[in-house]
């Protein structure tokens, strides 16, 4: 059952940023990099930060790829090579949960944390929980700062109860 649930997250997750990319596409490039005072001050800030952030739980879940240092790292200057990157992530993130079981869901790991280094152990589920929960929480935050830009008929729903319904997952039936 969990692993079905983490299938849908990953597939909305994958989703979500596609639309969100699609909005940030269409912003002049000083509304792109304007701080408008979310978290991680500008949508490009943000978005940034949201692969940092997936990139270091993907390193602690698969021991694979980069973990940036700082979660305010930025690794794409442009917009489009941060759209190829996130696209590739969310391609991983997806392969990875696809081959996930049960038994490794209810496993045990370690990783250390960033921010006030210390080492952590939990259950994958859990983890995974915060992981997809994260990107979620800034994704509604860049949101909020297209929303303050253009207007809310610019920013795209991002409701997962739309991607379901798009897709058929997570149970929702058309008539």
């Amino acid at each position: 059952m969990s692993f079905d649930r983490y299938k849908m997250f990953a597939g909305y997750n994958a989703w979500a940023n596609e639309r969100l990319y699609d909005a940030a596409a269409k912003l002049s490039a000083e509304e792109y990099r304007a701080d408008r005072g979310a978290f991680f001050k500008s949508i490009h800030g943000t978005l940034n930060h949201i692969l940092v952030a997936d990139r270091i739980w993907m390193k602690r879940f698969t021991g694979q790829g980069e973990a940036p240092a700082t979660l305010d790292a930025i690794l794409h200057e442009d917009l489009d090579s941060l759209r190829a990157a996130r696209d590739r992530e969310d391609a991983r993130i997806e392969a990875y949960i696809g081959q996930l079981t049960e038994e490794e869901l209810a496993a045990t790991f370690s990783y250390m944390t960033v921010t006030n280094p210390k080492q952590i152990t939990q259950p994958l589920s859990p983890a995974l929980d915060h992981f997809f929960n994260h990107q979620t929480h800034h994704r509604g935050q860049a949101h909020a700062v297209l929303t303050g830009l253009r207007g809310k008929d610019f920013a795209p729903s991002l409701d997962m109860i739309l991607y379901q319904r798009e897709t058929g997952t997570g149970g929702v039936v058309s008539r």
